[in-house]
């Protein structure tokens, strides 16, 4: 199946793809707020697409900065292509970590019967957004590096939005089915384990170009 993709869906679209969903399934404070507004149902919509467009407008800035950056001084791609194996090594070994160490868990029944307001909450998103730097060297760093080694970068940033898109709006409107799952912690380490191992994946690809 992965095979017929490939032959009628750029290469490039499909990199940017995967790399952006296993950057943003990393468990992180975002996500954790996602997930909860998603259990109590409230605000869903609004939560997804403010989470999923910051990401287009972050990885539209990396992807068409880099890109130009890279086209003006030769040696920046291999620079930044050695720097992004290294970041992602250490984004690796930080998700494995977590895997080993545990402890990671959503309690559903907590979370059930609270009502927010739409302005407070939509703060609240947008600060775990903007306010958190790994996002910045996620998407504008990272992806708008990694960008520059494909014959396409701007197919390669869409697959990373799109990424976003799915990700978030499946993440906020999935959680009534996820909830059973991610009660539990063992949960939350196969995750991890599966982002640490994905990580370390494209940056041995990265250091072998």
């Amino acid at each position: 199946m992965i095979a017929a993709l490939s032959t009628t869906v750029p290469p490039s679209l499909i990199a940017g793809f995967f790399l952006g969903l296993s950057l943003i399934m990393a468990i992180g404070a975002q996500n954790a707020f996602v997930l909860r507004q998603g259990l109590r149902r409230q605000h869903v919509f609004w939560i997804c697409l403010t989470c999923a467009g910051s990401d287009a407008l972050l990885i539209a800035a990396g992807v068409l900065g880099f890109g130009s950056l890279a086209g003006a001084v030769p040696w920046f791609e291999t620079v930044m292509r050695l720097g992004g194996a290294a970041f992602l090594i250490w984004y690796g070994a930080r998700s494995l970590r977590s895997a080993w160490q545990g402890g990671a868990q959503l309690d559903s029944a907590a979370e059930e019967g609270r009502v927010v307001a739409l302005l407070p909450v939509m703060a609240t998103v947008l600060a775990l957004t903007w306010l958190n730097p790994h996002v910045y060297l996620d998407t504008v760093v990272l992806l708008g590096s990694i960008s520059a080694q494909y014959p396409d970068p701007l197919l390669f940033g869409a697959g990373a939005v799109v990424a976003s898109f799915t990700f978030f709006f499946s993440l906020g409107y999935g959680a009534a089915v996820l909830a059973p799952v991610f009660a539990r912690p063992r949960a939350w380490q196969v995750l991890d384990a599966l982002v640490g191992l994905t990580m370390w994946a494209i940056a041995a690809k990265l250091l072998l170009m």
